[in-house]
């Protein structure tokens, strides 16, 4: 494939985010006045992809219709995949993963130096819930330097949200094609197929999956009825299809957890036209309109959260993404960097570019790390000092060059073993808290504290 083959400017796609588009590669292609005629425009199958069951409230129903040279179903059976792939899970359990408070972080993984594409390079790090039961969330990373070849890939657990660290991914998908740089996320819905291209050959990212869900724009509330990730700036391919013979293509389906593989002579990328609201999308996190305190204090991480996958109970999120994009900090009298924090949720966090302004060192992009429910985090040693250096009349300071995120859950998440033993782990992350002294000054002359009471000495 060449770059020709991928859209490269905003206008090659379709935008919006919750719409109902429709797009035609050739002019025609879609029936009118009904979803599946008899026969459909130019001889194609009419298939309807589900993204929620056909009852679920027509605010969060979630479908398309794709027309087809000829229709998903014609292949042959599934087998499990061979070799299996032993470093991914849709369901954690004391089975297959452990629980430790202990905060965690990892330094950036090596790409590998044997042929790995996409799939081969992705690795489960911690989740919680099953994706059998249709609640919970898994976070993997992945570290590959090929493309795939005459293979696709579905996941039939969950969505992925996927956000590339380095290198370009070129995404071809059943409703087209998604050029994705490192700065910006893509979405890929459960069941939908695609193909992951590396035109820069080693690429790593991370990605979050979420079971029995999809994601959101968050509510604005008090903000009012701009800000934060615009509808507008999310963006969704136009259709586009393949229909040369392809033998012993492969479609590699990931079903709780575990890989299958099925063989079919034709590309799944025979999509000639589609309309829905199901459907890829993708975002520049560049272009998110971050909001910050303007007097005192310094606002909870949820002020920039893009995208929210919810529970059922209001406010309360199966997994939150949220970013610390280049910004402004101009709070008065006010420690900047963010609080010291212990969280009934859980926090992943990975960097992307730049450096992060609670971590002064040791946190490198394609980093990552786990703070999780009610385990103590915060501000470095290094940056607790220098802000306080600095006393009440720090000037507004812009943070440049920098592209944090978090995946944040209500959910307790259970870890894999190899990301524990990963060599990649930094054995020495809780030093940075460890040089934090007291400075604590006891100004009191005249009284005391003992015992929960103050006493007046004589």
């Amino acid at each position: 494939m060449t770059s020709s083959d991928f859209p490269c400017k905003d206008s090659d796609y379709q935008s919006g985010f919750g719409n109902h588009f429709s797009s035609e590669a050739i002019a025609g292609a879609l029936p009118h006045a009904q979803n599946s005629p008899l026969v459909c425009p130019l001889g194609l199958y009419a298939e309807q992809i589900s993204g929620t069951s056909f009852t679920a409230p027509r605010k969060v129903n979630q479908r398309s219709w794709l027309y087809r040279i000829k229709p998903s179903v014609t292949h042959e059976p599934f087998k499990p995949r061979v070799p299996k792939h032993d470093k991914l899970l849709s369901e954690f359990s004391q089975v297959n993963s452990s629980i430790n408070p202990t905060q965690i972080r990892w330094k950036p993984v090596d790409v590998p130096n044997e042929p790995t594409d996409f799939v081969n390079g992705l690795y489960s790090v911690c989740g919680a819930g099953s994706s059998f039961l249709r609640h919970g969330f898994a976070i993997h990373m992945y570290a590959a330097n090929k493309s795939m070849e005459n293979c696709a890939f579905c996941n039939a657990d969950g969505d992925f949200l996927i956000v590339p660290q380095t290198g370009r991914l070129w995404i071809t998908t059943e409703c087209g094609k998604l050029q994705v740089c490192p700065g910006e996320i893509v979405i890929l819905p459960q069941g939908f197929r695609f193909a992951i291209d590396l035109p820069d050959g080693p690429s790593r990212g991370y990605v979050a999956e979420v079971f029995g869900t999809h994601f959101h724009l968050p509510d604005l509330g008090p903000i009012g009825a701009n800000g934060l990730a615009e509808a507008r700036d999310f963006l969704v391919p136009k259709a586009s299809f393949e229909q040369e013979s392809r033998p012993g293509y492969t479609i590699i389906q990931k079903f709780g957890g575990e890989l299958f593989t099925a063989k079919q002579d034709f590309s799944p990328f025979n999509v000639v036209a589609w309309h829905g609201n199901y459907v890829p999308y993708k975002y520049d996190l560049s272009k998110f309109r971050p909001y910050n305190t303007v007097l005192v204090d310094h606002g909870d991480p949820s002020i920039n959260t893009v995208l929210t996958a919810p529970t059922d109970r209001p406010g309360v999120a199966l997994l939150d993404f949220v970013i610390f994009p280049p910004r402004w900090l101009v709070a008065e009298h006010t420690f900047r960097p963010p609080y010291y924090h212990r969280n009934c949720m859980s926090e992943f966090m990975g960097l992307i570019r730049g450096g992060y302004e609670a971590k002064a060192d040791g946190f490198l992009p394609g980093g990552a790390s786990l703070h999780s429910c009610m385990t103590p985090h915060g501000p470095d040693t290094k940056t607790y000092e220098a802000t306080i250096a600095l006393g009440n009349e720090a000037a507004p300071h812009r943070i440049r060059d920098t592209m944090a995120f978090m995946f944040e859950s209500s959910l307790m998440p259970r870890i894999c073993p190899w990301a524990l033993d990963s060599p990649s782990v930094d054995h020495d992350y809780y030093q940075c808290w460890i040089g934090l002294k007291s400075h604590f000054v006891d100004n009191t002359e005249t009284t005391s504290l003992h015992n929960g009471h103050t006493q007046t000495e004589e």
